[in-house]
């Protein structure tokens, strides 16, 4: 059961990045701002061996390079256990209000009292469906996945499911 729930993850991911591009709106992404997002999310959602409570902070660049957006985060469980990330995303429009974004983030993972994923350099990739509100800021859900690529003796893998709200930056400073 290990390797399909895998490969139906990462299949699922990357068809809906190429069945979205062509429908994509390229407009709306040249008026996002730097955002600031939080997130409350279930860690381990498929296994269940070690759940806890997820909770993510991250710094998503307005500017584009090319098609994608560079981000920066952190986050952290219920059983003391953290990553620091920094990767790229691409925000895909579907109209003025939906976004689909995929991401990818190698960081450093250390496990606390929880889950052990086998090594401390770990990927994450993720993709989340958002509704992007005309003040700029967002409402989303994101499934994610994170794994060693096989650089540790072991590697167990983590799913989480998280709920993500993200404002502009200017918004949280009061800044225009």
């Amino acid at each position: 059961m290990f390797f399909p729930r895998r490969a139906l993850s990462a299949l699922v991911a990357g068809f809906a990045v190429f069945l979205a591009g062509p429908f994509a709106v390229p407009t709306a992404a040249a008026q996002d701002p730097d955002l600031i997002s939080i997130s409350g999310a279930y860690f381990d959602i498929w296994h269940r061996r070690d759940p806890a409570a997820e909770a993510r902070l991250e710094y998503r660049f307005g500017r584009r390079f090319w098609i994608v957006k560079p981000f920066v985060g952190v986050m952290g469980t219920s059983d003391f256990g953290g990553y620091a990330y920094g990767g790229i995303l691409m925000d895909l429009y579907f109209g003025k209000h939906f976004v689909l974004t995929p991401s990818f983030a190698p960081g450093l993972y250390a496990h606390g009292s929880g889950k052990d994923l086998g090594y401390p350099i770990e990927f994450r990739s993720q993709i989340e469906a958002s509704w992007r509100f005309d003040d700029q800021s967002r409402l989303g859900l994101s499934y994610s996945h994170m794994s060693n690529a096989h650089l540790g003796d072991k590697n167990p893998g983590v799913e989480s499911l998280a709920l993500t709200y993200a404002m502009p930056v200017s918004k949280l400073f009061n800044r225009k």
